[in-house]
């Protein structure tokens, strides 16, 4: 029965895409909102995964790949995530909230051999979904409107592997098929004229990428140790197809285009919708006590079409810390000592410039792992909770400063699978 859970899973991407996941104007620069690798353990932390090894034997880091020496158990995680994002723009004075709930993250996780060990799962990568409308009254009197619309989501199933090729360093092998559909819509108006006249854009986004990891730990004397850990994730391997269409139409009744007269259709391929991406990090802890680490990454920028001209991704990067806090995991009388405490923060140098300013996004975070009996360290299943409170863009230059609150919660079933029996 255990074993039928894998196509289930594998499923669950093709199917789950269509969830509808909310998120911010800034959305609408290039493949929109990226959810991804946002498990509730490591974001609680600030994010830091690649230098992060977690103690105990029931939990895969996908991020890092090779950093899964610990890992003994066959772990199955189910998560979602609550986003609760609050606008406001000195342009017109405009505020506005905007709520989402989604499933972020379902794995399966399992040990091959002492040195191999394996998962696989479906996340989102991204979404786009924003509308956005400006209007000014001219001259003579009419008034001119601009609306700004786009939709979609793009998901991953991915798949991953780690080796230990010695007791103290590892390498590890990650791979994504992306794919979904993204939308931009650009529709121009005036309140004296009869038609609607919009730009469309679709991508269609079909591929995979692969992010090489290592790790390397080091124990040291009183039970201390060192972790040290570095990834590359390469850009696109497959193509992402672009059709733009420019057209005049009205609506009726309600969303549905009437009088469609085309005037320009083009269509495009392209590699280099997902940039490529270095990530190095470093901690240091005691084992099954306590661990704090730190971690950088920098993703390279590209140029991307938007609405059939040309933007450039400017490179960015981010900079975090964060680690975990365990009282005492054998303290059987005391519930809460045998609760891990997570914390972190992190800043974000965006990809984005609009206006000659940065879209810049800081954080602070927290979460606690709930373990679910009173079992030993090594059938630690538990529930996590996390919570995140940052803020992302500014009121500069009319544009959008985005305050958000988002609540992570999943649930992790770890067990010993495969396990051969002594009797019959």
């Amino acid at each position: 029965m255990k074993r039928l859970f894998v196509l289930p899973l594998v499923a669950a991407g093709f199917f789950l895409q269509a969830q509808s996941i909310g998120n911010s104007p800034y959305a609408a620069f290039g493949i929109g909102d990226v959810k991804y690798d946002n498990t509730v353990d490591i974001n609680a932390m600030g994010g830091i995964s690649t230098a992060y090894i977690w103690d105990f034997n029931n939990n895969f880091n996908f991020s890092n790949p090779a950093a899964n020496k610990n890992m003994e158990l066959a772990s199955v995680k189910i998560e979602g995530a609550n986003e609760n994002n609050f606008f406001k723009s000195n342009y017109n004075n405009t505020s506005a909230t905007k709520h989402s709930t989604y499933l972020s993250n379902l794995t399966i996780a399992f040990p091959i051999s002492p040195k191999v060990k394996f998962g696989m799962g479906y996340q989102p990568y991204s979404s786009k979904r924003y509308n956005i409308l400006n209007t000014e009254t001219l001259a003579d009197g009419n008034v001119k409107g601009n609306l700004y619309r786009g939709e979609g989501t793009l998901s991953t199933v991915q798949a991953a592997a780690s080796y230990q090729i010695t007791p103290e360093f590892a390498v590890g092998l990650r791979t994504n098929f992306i794919f979904g559909n993204l939308y931009d819509i650009n529709e121009l108006t005036y309140s004296n004229a009869e038609l609607i006249n919009g730009y469309e854009t679709k991508n269609k986004v079909k591929t995979f990428n692969f992010t090489l990891g290592t790790a390397y730990q080091k124990n040291l004397e009183k039970d201390r140790k060192i972790t040290l850990g570095a990834t590359y994730t390469f850009g696109n391997s497959g193509q992402m197809e672009t059709a733009y269409t420019n057209s005049t139409y009205f609506y009726y009744p309600g969303t549905t285009k009437v009088n469609v007269s085309i005037i320009e259709q083009n269509f495009s391929k392209d590699k280099n919708l997902i940039p490529s991406e270095l990530s190095v990090g470093a901690g240091y802890g005691r084992d099954g006590k306590w661990f704090y680490g730190t971690q950088f990454n920098f993703k390279k920028g590209e140029t991307i079409q938007v609405l059939g001209k040309p933007f450039e991704n400017q490179n960015a990067y981010r900079i975090a810390a964060g680690g975990w806090y365990l009282p005492n995991y054998n303290n059987f009388r005391n519930y809460l000592s045998r609760v891990t405490y997570r914390y972190g923060a992190y800043y974000e140098k965006g990809n984005l410039k609009i206006n000659g300013t940065n879209i810049n996004q800081f954080a602070i975070t927290g979460g606690v792992t709930l373990p679910f009996e009173n079992r030993s360290a090594s059938r630690m299943s538990g529930i996590d909770l996390g919570v995140e409170i940052g803020k992302r863009g500014t009121l500069d230059n009319n544009l959008i400063r985005q305050n958000f609150i988002n609540f992570r919660v999943g649930i992790n079933f770890a067990d010993k699978w495969f396990m051969k029996r002594l009797y019959d």
